[in-house]
This record gives C-alpha cells, structure tokens and sequence, in this order.
C-alpha cells in the first residue's frame, strides 16, 4: 500500500543523507523543496526521493504542497532535519491504520543536549496551555511528526501557509471532532542550524503565527475526541 511521507525543506542537504536513508520499508519520501540555495533536492532525488519544489515561502506552504502532491491514504510529516529518526514513524502511523485516531501526533522525547533549545520548549508549552485552554484538547506537545488521512486533511479549512500550519491542523481537527492522540517519539539534535528553535528570532515568529490562529478560534469548547 505505501505511506507517503512529507519531509517540508530548506537547506537541509547536511541532514537528508542520514532521513533518506532511514526510510522504512513502505515509507515514501516526499522532499518539498522551499527555495533551498544548497543541493538539498539533487541529494533527495539521488536517494529516490520526489521532489516537489514548492515557491511560496513558509513551512506550511512546503508542507501542504507536499501533501497536495502525496497519493497514499494515510500520511505522515516529519522534519528533513535529523531531528527524528524515520524509523519511529509506523508508532505514529500505526494507530491511524488501525482506526484508533484520526490525527497522531508525536510528542517530542529529547535525546542529547540541544534537541531542544528552552526558549523554543517555552515557547511550546505557552502554546499547547494556551490550546488546552482556548478548545479544551488537551496535547502537551506540538509535535511536527504526525500521521492523518490525507483526504481528511486535505478538507479540512487550513489557511496558514507560515508557521502556524502545525497548530492550526490541530485546532481544524478538534472542530471537525477528530480524535486526536499522542505518542512518545525520540528527539534529537538537529543537523545544522534551524530556521525555527535555533534563533530566539525564530522562535518569536513562530510563536506569533501560531497565536493568530489561534485568535482565529471563534469560542471554547466544551469537549473534543481526544485520546493520549
């Protein structure tokens, strides 16, 4: 059957030789190239990856436009950074599967110093009370591997072509009373710079996307399907 996978990228020909070659068996790699200035898609193609160049900046831009270009049911998302290992993608892929939830979310379990830079956990954990509070899901991690449907996604209302794609995909699948669950998945130090933790700078406009959409959230509710 295959399980497309969606690997959002800009500059990331240092990490993509060790993802690539990590793929699982069944897994296919979907590079969106997001303008790189580096040999980020000639590294993809030469490990058999599709390459999809995508020219509206942003990492919601290069997600969807992956997820546009992907055919399988269910599909998955991860970063073309190094930070997760591909291999732990069937523990977020299997419960859709199976049925068991319509949006899987891989809640992030650090490994060495400097997976995860405080002001950028900070900064997540605003975020995450701030979605408890604002739609009652009740997610300690907006985690960037995830797995859904794709024909489920793809109807879902998503406008946000920046940063605030990843949140914005949790709250239009807490309206649309999706069943949403977390898994405990391995997170490492990232190969290179990142565009988001690795700056305080960064990390403030991610912030700020996510905030407007969730401005966006027109009234609390009272419950959703949420499993953990």
């Amino acid at each position: 059957m295959g399980i497309d996978v969606v690997l959002p990228c800009l500059n990331e020909a240092g990490a993509l030789p060790w993802v690539l070659s990590r793929m699982p068996a069944g897994y296919r790699p979907i590079v969106a190239d997001n303008g790189s200035d580096d040999d980020s898609a000639e590294i993809a193609a030469a490990y058999g990856a599709r390459v999809v160049h995508v020219p509206q900046r942003g990492f919601g831009a290069a997600c969807h436009a992956g997820l546009v270009e992907a055919s399988s049911d269910v599909v998955c998302v991860m970063d073309a950074d190094a930070s997760f290992d591909p291999g732990d993608l069937p523990s977020v892929a299997d419960p859709v599967l199976a049925g068991q939830a319509d949006l899987m979310l891989g809640r992030r379990s650090v490994q060495g110093k400097g997976a995860w830079p405080l002001h950028a956990r900070i900064g997540n954990r605003v975020l995450a009370a701030e979605l408890r509070r604002r739609i009652g899901v009740p997610v300690r991690d907006l985690g960037p591997m995830r797995a859904a449907r794709r024909e489920a996604l793809l109807a879902l209302p998503l406008s946000d072509r920046r940063f605030g794609y990843p949140l914005e995909m949790v709250v239009r699948a807490a309206e649309a009373g999706w069943r949403i669950a977390e898994t405990d998945v391995p997170y490492y130090p990232r190969t290179g710079k990142s565009k988001v933790t690795g700056t305080l700078g960064g990390t403030v406009r991610t912030v700020r996307d996510m905030r407007r959409v969730l401005a966006s959230v027109a009234s609390p509710a009272a419950s959703w399907h949420v499993t953990s």
